[in-house]
């Protein structure tokens, strides 16, 4: 048993040596150095000697028998003359036969009011109809509408015969003429709705102002229906 743990601990003295030698040979191991970068290398400045250029020659003009360039009078330095070369009449505004300035073939002329007629016309397009303006409900500032035409609503026998009596509540569109465009039941009663949808489509009324103007209104319409005794 002695001689066990003996060969046991001189296994791992030699083990550690040899680890220990391996580490210290990395750390004094020289390899192959890592090659430098090049400097960065400025370019020396050059002195840049300049050539004097020789101009062509100036291109003369040609003269006139008086001295005088062809191209001088599109100088704008060259005045204007003075004296009027001959054979220029002055303007008198009327051709030779007597016919006006304005008078030219195939142009027709004003009718004297004051218009030229065939020159220059531009119909004007024409304007754009008014946007549609969307039915809105009464309030304050409106002059509500005024019914014209009363038509009651005709009793269905069926609900007459079931004794069927309520209150049918209608919402109607009215236009801007104060005519009922559209009917919508909001409370109904089966037996009576289409003859109170019937009654008041056939209703009429004035036109709604606001600001002075006509408008399409929407409107609330309650149909009592009860028989009598």
């Amino acid at each position: 048993m002695p001689h066990r743990r003996a060969l046991a601990f001189l296994s791992l003295l030699v083990h550690a040596v040899a680890l220990a030698a391996i580490v210290v040979v990395q750390l004094f191991a020289v390899g192959t150095l890592p090659t430098p970068r090049e400097a960065l290398v400025f370019e020396v400045p050059r002195m840049v000697h300049l050539v004097d250029i020789t101009l062509p020659p100036t291109l003369s003009r040609p003269r006139r028998s008086n001295g005088a360039s062809p191209l001088d009078a599109a100088s704008p330095f060259n005045p204007a003359p003075i004296v009027a070369p001959v054979g220029v009449t002055h303007e008198t505004g009327n051709s030779s036969t007597g016919a006006p300035a304005t008078d030219l073939s195939g142009i027709e002329h004003g009718s004297g009011s004051g218009g030229v007629e065939g020159i220059g016309r531009v119909e004007q397009p024409a304007p754009p109809p008014p946007a549609p303006v969307a039915p809105m409900r009464l309030h304050i500032g409106m002059q509500p509408p005024r019914k014209t035409v009363d038509v009651p609503p005709v009793y269905p026998a069926l609900a007459r015969a079931a004794h069927v009596e309520g209150v049918v509540i209608l919402e109607a569109v009215i236009d801007a003429h104060g005519r009922v465009e559209t009917v919508r039941v909001l409370r109904s009663i089966a037996t009576l709705d289409q003859a109170a949808v019937d009654a008041v489509k056939q209703w009429q009324f004035t036109p709604t102002l606001l600001n002075g103007e006509p408008v399409p209104i929407v409107m609330t319409v309650t149909v009592n229906f009860t028989l009598k005794p």
